[in-house]
């Protein structure tokens, strides 16, 4: 198990074919790699810096005795790892429920509740996220993204300016998950 104390890493699947898929991007405070308790096996998901990292190593030897010696260590493990299993099953449910514009609008919703600054009714997301990362997150291609961010933009559902998303309709992007 890997604890990260600065930077941000990228969690992701690769399938054979080589798309991948990204589960999260983990900061500071997360924990990422297993945990293999026990020790070995396999890990389904990779996992790259997204920019220098600060990252401290935790052998399952360690982890185990930390989880039998402290009990708050091992509450907050379990707290840690309903997280993760949550969004494991957000993705899943995503994938498999949601059409590729739902997970888009889905994920501007996202960025805007996690990095927006309310600015009158729009959001503004100052967060650098590439059409490739994008991507990886909705279960597209790069070029269908580039396509439907023109599109929200020539709607006026969002503005883009450098690594600025400036989300100008919330409503209109709620209105593509919830079409009752």
């Amino acid at each position: 198990m890997f604890v990260i104390r600065r930077g941000q890493v990228r969690v992701f699947y690769s399938a054979p074919s080589g798309r991948e898929i990204t589960l999260a991007y983990w900061t500071p405070g997360h924990f990422i790699g297993g945990p293999e308790i026990t020790g070995g096996g396999p890990h389904m998901w990779s996992g790259v810096a997204m920019e220098k990292c600060e990252i401290q190593a935790l052998p399952s030897t360690d982890l185990q005795r930390l989880l039998s010696e402290m009990p708050s260590f091992a509450l907050a493990m379990i707290d840690g790892l309903i997280a993760k299993g949550k969004c494991y099953s957000s993705m899943a449910q995503m994938l498999g429920t949601r059409s590729v514009i739902e997970r888009l609008a889905q994920y501007l919703l996202n960025l805007s509740e996690l990095y927006g600054i309310a600015d009158g009714d729009a959001v503004v997301v100052n967060r650098k996220v590439t059409h490739d990362q994008i991507a990886a997150m909705v279960g597209s291609t790069r070029q269908w993204v580039t396509m439907m961010l023109k599109r929200f933009q020539t709607k006026r559902i969002i503005t883009i300016d450098g690594s600025t998303i400036r989300i100008e309709r919330i409503d209109l992007l709620e209105k593509l998950l919830f079409k009752d």
